[in-house]
């Protein structure tokens, strides 16, 4: 359960029921938010430290930067404070997404004044939320935790960088207002479902009569456990499935040459999400030419699938699709066509076919890299 305490004039802690009372100071909106600790390798320790934040309508960065930021040895389960102002900012241990400073030496974390151009670097160019800002000071620190490694261990640093491009870079750019795409075409469609979207409908709606401000930290604090929760899924995915897949696609490309002399056909020994490791290991390992395809054993069907590797992670076009005669064909058809025993189906597009055995879908994918 969280907890909520408010301070007024008096400076009395109060601990107070789910549903609370008007605050003493409506005007500075002081409310501490206190949670539980979500890391597992954090200090077992009281509150000590009280962060800032602003108070007043929230978005995903200063929710998930104050969920992050609680989860380091430092400002371990602090207190959140969410008001503008200044006098009270000063006073306190760290501030994100307020105050019109960036200084990681004095823990002030906003994005929001003039000049403002800091990124991520790594090869990142996105301008940085406080979320991303408190991720670039303190994410290697959460990581490590997780992982139960030191921080400069090379795996810490794979997960440091996947986790930005793949969570933290999108909550950057939406809250800086950054196009995903170079054009100045509409979007074909409305995408409403990403999670800074979701923390953003969680702030109280204006046609509700009740606007008091322990409502709307009653809020924040779901908006702090939405955003924390999928970093730490997130975190938690790489770990134990984003690993161990990148060292099997790793594996499997260094020996695709004894697949065939190509070079441009894999086969995968352990099913496994291969697609962006593929990618991203194709240019760090500066692979030419380009895999075209990859196939592997379908467990549940008892089946081989061959399946063409896209031109892009964000493409559904793929290098080179499965030939246009075989597509939309099934069983003995699809073999009679192929000239190649055991084909159970190619789909339309031709991105994706299979066989009954290791050695027809091989031979598919030679076939079909020659046509």
């Amino acid at each position: 359960m969280w907890a909520i305490t408010r301070v007024g004039f008096n400076q009395k802690l109060l601990n107070l029921p789910k549903t609370l009372s008007r605050p003493l100071m409506a005007t500075f909106n002081l409310i501490r938010v206190s949670s539980p600790a979500y890391s597992t390798g954090s200090p077992n320790q009281a509150p000590s430290k009280r962060i800032g934040t602003h108070n007043g309508s929230f978005h995903c960065d200063e929710a998930l930067g104050c969920f992050m930021i609680r989860l380091t040895d430092k400002f371990f389960n602090s207190e959140i404070v969410r008001t503008r102002d200044p006098k009270v900012l000063e006073g306190l241990d760290a501030v994100l997404d307020v105050g019109g400073v960036y200084d990681p030496n004095h823990d002030r974390y906003d994005h929001h004044q003039k000049g403002f151009e800091e990124v991520f670097g790594h090869g990142f160019n996105t301008k940085l939320s406080s979320a991303g800002l408190v991720y670039k000071h303190f994410g290697k620190e959460i990581i490590a935790k997780e992982l139960q490694l030191g921080e400069d261990h090379p795996d810490v640093h794979r997960l440091f960088l996947a986790i930005y491009k793949s969570f933290m870079e999108a909550i950057d750019a939406i809250d800086n207002g950054i196009n995903q795409f170079d054009t100045d075409k509409p979007p074909r469609y409305v995408n409403n479902t990403h999670l800074s979207s979701r923390v953003g409908r969680l702030n109280l709606d204006w046609t509700d009569p009740d606007q008091l401000p322990e409502k709307e930290n009653e809020a924040f604090q779901q908006a702090m456990a939405l955003a924390g929760s999928e970093f730490l899924d997130g975190v938690r995915f790489h770990a134990k499935s984003w690993l161990p897949a990148r060292s099997i696609v790793m594996e499997c490309i260094e020996e695709r040459y004894d697949i065939d002399p190509s070079g441009e056909i894999m086969v995968l020994k352990r099913f496994c999400p291969w697609k962006l490791h593929l990618f991203e290991l194709e240019e760090e390992m500066k692979v030419e030419p380009l895999i075209k395809y990859v196939f592997y054993e379908d467990e549940r069907a008892k089946q081989w699938r061959v399946q063409a590797v896209a031109v892009s992670p964000d493409r559904f076009e793929s290098r080179k699709p499965l030939p246009a005669q075989w597509r939309g064909l099934r069983d003995d058809e699809l073999s009679k066509e192929a000239g190649i025993p055991g084909c159970v189906f190619v789909h339309m597009s031709g991105f994706i076919g299979g066989n009954q055995t290791y050695e027809g879908a091989l031979a598919m994918a030679r076939t079909a890299l020659k046509i």
